[in-house]
């Protein structure tokens, strides 16, 4: 399957496709110079596949986990562009999880102003929602994200083969956003996760088809895009409260969304979900502690956050919420009627 996402001149196709990494050159320029920008935890099997389809490459592996995503890293990054001659006629290549695409994509997006950017993604999670939509960022302090740009890449390459060497936490992580994607938009997604066998290819497809007609219409987050924020602010805060590396994020937005899920049937209906995927249950937080890193969330305003609420499966409603109502939220906790 190809899609297209729409932007006019900064449109590009996403092929999602088992095998898709044997013929990379049906969807990637590989006839002119490239930064292979690697995470370290995916398997050298489907590196090298890469590698040799790029006639004139260099490699640079960082470190798996969160805590790449760091001014350290960024800065290696463009040295080994300079070091290696990058021109404004060449491009880079993400190959990983959403670390990869987020790092790689912002130093695409840097240097010289601005480089052509593909993304293999090889975690679900960034397969179904990171490798789409031009968000590109790395991390400051415990603030994740803060520091980015929108930065659409020439094209996304999705090969769901890779998933076969996913661990089920990782691949059960990379599920939340696609859930997340049929509680906001579609409840027929929310009930591939009900079926007694999960289709991967599937869930994948729709939950790409969805964030593709939202990126499309609102492509700088201005409005529609702060729905697929669903379970973020909360979940956002969780992940760098209580390290960026102990919970996934995926496992962090499912705790976020259960303080903005208002019909309890609802709500039972996804925490039977979440029981299938085995996620982490909330944590006992600090409401301080949690607020203080809600106040600096790049989507907050001087004194409130756009929250996104589900009702019904398959809606939404976004709603201005102060930081005093925020707290109350957390002070009630995720399970109050």
């Amino acid at each position: 399957m190809k899609i297209i996402v729409d932007l006019k001149e900064k449109s590009y196709p996403i092929l999602i496709e088992k095998g898709a990494l044997d013929h990379i050159d049906s969807i990637i320029d590989t006839q002119r110079k490239l930064a292979l920008i690697v995470d370290d935890g995916v398997p050298e099997k489907y590196v090298e596949t890469i590698r040799r389809q790029c006639p004139d490459n260099f490699m640079v592996y960082f470190p798996q986990g969160e805590s790449a995503k760091c001014f350290d890293q960024y800065k290696r990054l463009l040295e080994e562009c300079i070091r290696h001659d990058m021109t404004r006629k060449d491009a880079i290549v993400a190959v990983g999880g959403g670390v990869a695409g987020d790092l790689s994509g912002f130093v695409a997006a840097s240097y010289m102003r601005g480089i052509d950017f593909y993304n293999i993604p090889t975690t679900f999670l960034s397969q179904v929602d990171s490798s789409v939509g031009g968000k590109v960022a790395i991390d400051l302090d415990s603030y994740k994200n803060i520091v980015g740009a929108f930065h659409q890449p020439k094209a996304v390459l999705i090969d769901p083969t890779v998933l076969e060497d996913l661990s089920v936490r990782q691949l059960h992580n990379g599920m939340v956003e696609s859930l997340k994607m049929g509680l906001i938009q579609d409840e027929a997604l929310v009930s591939l996760f009900e079926k007694e066998n999960l289709d991967h290819t599937r869930i994948i497809e729709r939950s790409i088809e969805i964030k593709r007609q939202v990126v499309e219409k609102d492509e700088k987050e201005s409005g529609l895009r702060k729905i697929l924020n669903f379970g973020h602010t909360i979940g956002h805060a969780i992940e760098s409260a209580y390290g960026l590396d102990t919970y996934l994020h995926g496992e962090c937005v499912a705790m976020g969304m259960l303080f903005f899920i208002e019909d309890e049937a609802l709500k039972k209906r996804v925490l039977n979900i979440y029981k299938r995927l085995n996620l982490p249950e909330i944590p006992h937080y600090d409401v301080d502690t949690l607020m203080s890193y809600i106040r600096h969330d790049k989507k907050s305003s001087t004194d409130s956050v756009t929250i996104v609420k589900v009702k019904h499966a398959g809606s939404f409603e976004l709603e201005e919420m102060t930081f005093d109502q925020i707290r109350n939220v957390l002070e009630r906790g995720p399970y109050a009627e």
